[in-house]
């Protein structure tokens, strides 16, 4: 290998939301990134195009799919360190075509591995989990109390000890994926880290139904559509504003040697965990309008109340969550107002192209 050719942070799923701020943070901060998406979801165009006109020949996007291996391991040994974000996200999916998980999620992580395990000297790899690993969790106890659930043992959350269950063909996936990453820690002695990550939300997600839902909420009722609730908007989630999460992910990266091979559960904690009925009347105050809400039947495995221990990651990292999510909800807000996303994705995500052709 050329002197000096090592020189990339890659970023696998690098145009999806959560990637498209890590390479935003990255290039700002002087690093040269590798953005590697196949371009399946809506609004990645848009974010491409955004980190193109921003950054320009800082980053470089290549159009790849993780199932490639060939590809993905010349990207990888380009690389002095690796940000595994890419695969498939959404549990309803994941029922309709289980194949599209396994080579996704499982074979494109495992071709990330391998890439870098046949190198002499490997980049570090921190891989972006789910707190779907752990099931349902059908055997912790909760209780509803003021509109909310809560566990009814008064835990703060669910710490990395919780025994893993996977449900669906998305939790199998991203379970079988993320066991992965920390055994060739164990067996291979790479650097890699895991994080599980409960919901994420921010600027530059254009969530959907299927995942993404504080975006896909605060996007339909800006446009004053109808939402729809599966399960009955009690249940708790902790939400974790993007930048807290970069955060952890760039310490965790920095400090690779400390934290090789360890797992984290990352979300907002206890402070910022919300019912889905909170989140949509917060939106609905900040937005000033109301829409209809409909119920339909719970999803599979889908928990009644999950909210993050994030102890391990604040007691190894120093790290905490910064923005509460009333603050955080204000923040998407004023983002889509800015964004001017009244049309559909499509319409915009066009031009976008047309900027990434050229």
């Amino acid at each position: 290998m050329k002197k000096g050719t090592r020189d990339f942070v890659l970023i696998t799923g690098g145009a999806g939301f959560v990637g498209s701020n890590l390479a935003d943070a990255l290039l700002r901060d002087g690093e040269r990134v590798i953005v590697a998406d196949n371009f399946s979801r809506a609004g990645v165009r848009l974010n491409a195009a955004w980190l193109q006109e921003t950054h320009g020949d800082r980053v470089r996007i290549e159009n790849v799919d993780v199932a490639d291996a060939a590809r993905m391991r010349a990207l990888v040994r380009e690389s002095k360190q690796v940000f595994h974000l890419a695969a498939q996200v959404a549990v309803t999916t994941s029922l309709l075509d289980p194949g599209l998980d396994l080579r996704t999620n499982i074979m494109g992580t495992f071709n990330v591995l391998e890439a870098a395990r046949t190198m002499l000297n490997p980049p570090a790899i921190l891989f972006t989990s789910t707190n779907k690993v752990y099931g349902g969790m059908d055997e912790v106890t909760v209780e509803l109390a003021d509109g909310a659930y809560r566990y009814a043992d008064g835990r703060a959350g669910v710490t990395e000890d919780q025994p893993l269950d996977f449900h669906s063909p998305y939790g199998c996936s991203k379970g079988a994926a993320d066991q992965y990453v920390h055994d060739y820690a164990r067996i291979f002695g790479l650097r890699t880290v895991v994080f599980r990550m409960s919901c994420i939300y921010g600027t530059r997600q254009f969530g959907t139904e299927d995942q993404g839902w504080v975006a896909h909420f605060a996007r339909a009722i800006r446009a004053g559509e109808g939402l729809t609730i599966y399960g009955d908007g009690q249940q708790v989630r902790d939400i974790l504003w993007i930048d807290d999460l970069v955060r952890a992910m760039r310490l965790a990266m920095d400090r690779i040697d400390e934290v090789t091979g360890e797992v984290f559960n990352v979300g907002g904690g206890k402070r910022n965990a919300v019912s889905v009925r909170g989140v949509i009347d917060r939106l609905h105050e900040i937005s000033g309008t109301e829409v209809p809400v409909t119920m339909a039947d719970w999803r599979p495995g889908d928990q009644r109340v999950y909210v993050s221990d994030t102890s391990k990651l604040e007691r190894v990292l120093g790290w905490r969550p910064e923005t509460s999510w009333k603050a955080g909800l204000e923040k998407l807000v004023a983002w889509l107002d800015e964004a001017k996303l009244d049309v559909s994705l499509a319409e915009v995500e066009e031009p976008a192209l047309a900027k990434l052709a050229n």
